[in-house]
């Protein structure tokens, strides 16, 4: 019951309420199919199922043979790739190429994590005369997953993959726009084996079943990538049980471009950094930063690059996709609108292809420049293909403009100088800084989370296992 269904204690079955939503096609408008309406009965039944899990056959199961299952389960999802990347591209409106990438991305998850389930160690410690201390690292036990829109297929790899690896037995929340791909992932975990109630996954609205998991007094710890405004909602609702939680709050990264730089090395990425997932990302690089003496000069060859950009369908493959929905096309366009009335007219926008369906919630690439330091574009997060730019004069003032903002996710460097990038890097308050490129390929070995508003934790790479794990300490007394 992939159509309309949850996933508890190992079945798919109808929502409680037997109410649906409609799924949306963002390239278009249209509506092509259904998913369950789930709500805080369906998320109940499955805490419950995750716990009975926990206390049967998952939680008893060996570290080596959940890694084999998760093994199992990345193999599974590169013999499906085609179709969840159609799945994927269509429900979220994102370009084919950007899709293949991601669900390439959720198999490595599961490989990595295959690997690493266990290869998670307590230590021992050196005490008191007749004693012997050692650390071990337990699951927390049940752990909720609230997943975006914007990359279903990538976070719920990473969120879901670092808890299953560490022990946990999942409920996981993905997002009413875009969740076909999660919903197909779980069923595929199913049938290579995973037990019952090991992963459940309850669709939904934000209101409903989110509000619900967030809430439950049976979820010991909480994954959360979001809006800062939801995360608050998020933190107060766990806290109320004491529950952990891991917040991704989004980001303004800033890209730093110094006189020194290799500009054609930086242009690419400067200009994909921001237009990935149409500016859809956390770690957009929407906020470019360039040394005065070289300003003029590199914007005309970032404008070349926006001006080049087509925007289209998914099936299109172009250079960026639709926005999600209307009322993320609404906001976008607001900032836009705002923008203008202020009087900072775009120095360059991409083309919105003219056989692009007419219901599709387009955006052109937009670029800003001669941004004021305290304009909306540079402190808030638009989410959606715009790029600000603004000139420093020192490194000091590029750090001062870098920190700037109440987020701190990512940044770019881009300088020769090798005392700068390292002063940067230590400088920069940001949970990755990128040296002369941004993204490092997606690195799912990588740690990643945000400082400030950003949030907190890290999921990705080895260290979302401590993350997901809390330290038992064991003092055996012996003469």
């Amino acid at each position: 019951m992939l159509d309309g269904g949850v996933l508890i204690g190992g079945k798919w079955q109808a929502a409680a309420s037997g109410a649906t939503l409609p799924v949306v096609n963002p390239s278009d408008g249209e509506t092509f199919t259904k998913i369950a309406r789930g709500a805080a009965e369906d998320i109940d039944r499955a805490v419950k199922a995750a716990h009975k899990a926990m206390e049967g056959a998952w939680g008893r199961m060996p570290a080596v043979e959940r890694g084999r299952l998760l093994t199992k389960l990345g193999l599974a999802v590169a013999a499906n790739h085609d179709e969840l990347v159609r799945l994927e591209a269509t429900d979220t409106g994102k370009p084919i190429r950007q899709a293949k990438a991601d669900i390439v991305a959720l198999a490595r998850y599961f490989e990595f994590y295959g690997g690493a389930a266990d290869k998670l160690h307590g230590d021992t410690i050196p005490y008191l005369d007749g004693y012997t201390v050692m650390t071990i690292r337990e699951p927390y036990g049940v752990t909720g997953h609230i997943i975006p829109w914007n990359y279903p297929a990538q976070i719920g790899g990473r969120s879901i993959g670092g808890a299953l690896a560490a022990g946990n037995a999942c409920v996981v929340k993905p997002a009413e726009d875009a969740c076909l791909s999660l919903l197909k992932l779980a069923d595929l975990a199913m049938q290579v084996g995973f037990p019952e109630g090991a992963l459940n996954i309850v669709p939904g609205l934000g209101e409903e079943a989110g509000a619900a998991l967030a809430a439950h007094p049976g979820i010991d710890h909480i994954s959360f990538t979001g809006s800062p405004e939801v995360g608050t909602l998020v933190q107060q609702a766990a806290a109320k049980h004491n529950g952990q939680v891991t917040m991704e709050l989004g980001g303004k990264s800033p890209q730093l471009v110094f006189d020194d730089a290799d500009q054609e090395a930086a242009l690419p990425f400067i200009t994909n950094a921001i237009i990935q997932n149409a500016g859809q990302t956390c770690s957009a690089g929407s906020r470019l930063l360039v040394h005065q003496s070289i300003y003029r000069e590199f914007i005309d060859a970032v404008s070349k690059r926006f001006e080049a950009l087509r925007v289209g369908s998914s099936d299109m493959d172009l250079d960026c996709g639709p926005l999600i929905n209307k009322s993320q096309h609404e906001r976008v366009g607001g900032f836009i609108q705002r923008a203008g009335k202020a009087g900072l007219q775009p120095r360059a926008a991409g083309t919105i292809a003219a056989n692009a369906p007419k219901g599709g919630y387009f955006v052109a690439p937009t670029l800003f420049t001669d941004v004021p330091p305290n304009h909306e574009l540079v402190t808030e997060e638009v989410f959606g293909p715009v790029l600000a730019a603004l000139p420093f004069k020192d490194e000091d003032e590029a750090i001062r403009l870098a920190n700037g903002t109440p987020y701190g996710l990512v940044a770019g460097v881009w300088t020769r100088d090798g005392g700068r990038q390292m002063r940067l890097a230590r400088t920069i308050k940001a949970g990755q800084v990128f040296i002369n490129n941004y993204g490092a390929g997606g690195g799912v070995e990588l740690p990643f989370g945000g400082m400030k508003r950003s949030g907190f934790g890290r999921e990705k790479g080895f260290e979302a296992l401590y993350g997901f794990t809390t330290v038992k300490t064991i003092a055996i007394k012996h003469g």
